[in-house]
Formats: structure tokens, C-alpha cells, sequence
């Protein structure tokens, strides 16, 4: 593989039960190319999301190393990880995650403004115009439909221009419809922005739009395809 933005060497990820230690991950390696769009699947209770935490620096390792773009994020303290994620990864969750009181501009422009952007909220709008829904500028996520929360979402996941899309199920709490308005719009962004696509899914048909999937069970590596 050229030019990796992420790499992973033998990581594990153990956390502690009622009955013990129990191993969620269980030695990961794996690279991830720039510039492609690479499928996590595989059943529930597999590790997938988790192995998306750990390569977003959300969750820490507990064994093995995890690099991306030539930083060692098993390395890193909290607050270094913090601004790392924020300067090179955008993060959509299948929960949306906005925040209630801020409109949709507010949160598209949060972390552009976090960042220091002077023009946050002009260029949060033109995120916002480019999902379709410049027109809802000013509405609350109360006053909005799961779909167009959810491109909310991947509004200000993009607004910082990610080198690294992270996306854990965006499709999970969409009908049909909305799912695949959202997936053409992740799909269509990440390749006009050259983004490195990393995505949860369950759902064959979204796996099968990835250029290569992986499938975990067990908390390993069990298999690879590539489209």
C-alpha cells in the first residue's frame, strides 16, 4: 500500500467487566491508505466501533500502536490527542451528537470557530448550502428531521476540511431514503475534498460503495475484499 494515513501494529483494546478483564480487540494490524474509503463490518459485539474509536484517538489502546499521518496517537496525552482529532478528523455518529440549543449554523460554525476561523460562520453556511440545507440555517435540531440532522452533522464534521472522515453507522437511525441521501452526500464530499474515509456499517450495499472492506469477528481481522 502507497502512502498510509493510518496505520495500525498488533493493537488490542481491553476493558474491565463485572466478571474480569474482557479483550474487545485482540492484536488489529491494519493500514489505511490516503484518499480511500475503507468498510468496518461485521456482527454486533465484533469490535468494529470500537476499532473506529481507537483510530479516531476516542478510545485508548490498551496494547499494540496506532499512527496516522506520521503521529503516534498511542503516545499522546488526552489533550494533545484532543487537538490532533480536532486539526485532522471529522467524526459523524449514527446519534447525530448536535448540540440542541445552537442552531444548525452554530454547530457547523462550533469547530471552525473552536479553531479560531475569523470567517466560522461564512464558511459554515457554505458547508451547510453544500448538504442542501442552507434554507435551515437558523433552525434548532429540534425543529429538524433525522435526515437533515444528519447532514447537519456531517456538515460540521467537513467544515474543518478533515484529512481523516471517520463515520460510525451514519445510516443506523435513517429510513431508507435519508440513508441513501446521506450516503451520496458522504461519498460525493469526501472525494471532492480527498478526504480518507473510514466507516462502521452493517449494511451491505453501504460496505459495497467503499473501495475495500474489512470484516471483524471476535475482536480480529477475519477478512478483506476491495472493490
Amino acid at each position: 500500500m502507497t502512502d498510509p494515513i493510518m496505520t495500525l501494529n498488533a493493537a488490542r483494546l481491553t476493558l474491565d467487566g463485572n466478571a474480569g478483564p474482557v479483550e474487545i480487540l485482540r492484536g488489529i494490524t491494519l493500514s489505511v491508505a490516503r484518499g480511500e474509503s475503507l468498510g468496518l463490518t461485521g456482527p454486533s459485539g465484533s469490535g468494529k466501533s470500537s476499532l473506529l474509536m481507537l483510530m479516531g484517538g476516542l478510545e485508548r489502546a490498551t496494547g499494540g500502536q496506532i499512527a496516522a499521518l506520521g503521529h503516534d496517537l498511542t503516545a499522546m496525552g488526552e489533550d494533545e490527542l484532543a487537538r490532533f482529532r480536532r486539526a485532522n478528523m471529522g467524526v459523524v455518529f449514527q446519534s447525530f451528537h448536535l448540540i440542541p440549543t445552537m442552531t444548525a449554523l452554530e454547530n457547523v460554525a462550533l469547530p471552525l470557530e473552536i479553531a479560531g476561523a475569523a470567517d466560522a460562520f461564512a464558511r459554515a453556511e457554505a458547508e451547510l448550502a453544500a448538504v442542501g440545507l442552507g434554507h435551515r440555517r437558523g433552525h434548532y435540531p429540534a425543529e429538524m428531521s433525522g435526515g437533515e440532522q444528519q447532514r447537519v452533522a456531517l456538515a460540521r464534521a467537513l467544515a474543518p476540511r478533515p484529512a481523516i472522515l471517520l463515520a460510525d453507522e451514519p445510516t443506523g437511525n435513517l429510513d431508507a431514503a435519508n440513508g441513501a441521501a446521506v450516503m451520496d452526500l458522504i461519498f460525493g464530499l469526501q472525494e471532492a475534498y480527498g478526504a480518507t474515509l473510514i466507516m462502521v456499517t452493517h449494511a451491505p450495499e453501504l460496505a459495497a460503495r467503499c473501495g475495500r472492506v474489512v470484516r471483524l469477528a471476535d475482536g480480529q481481522l477475519v477478512g478483506e475484499a476491495v472493490a
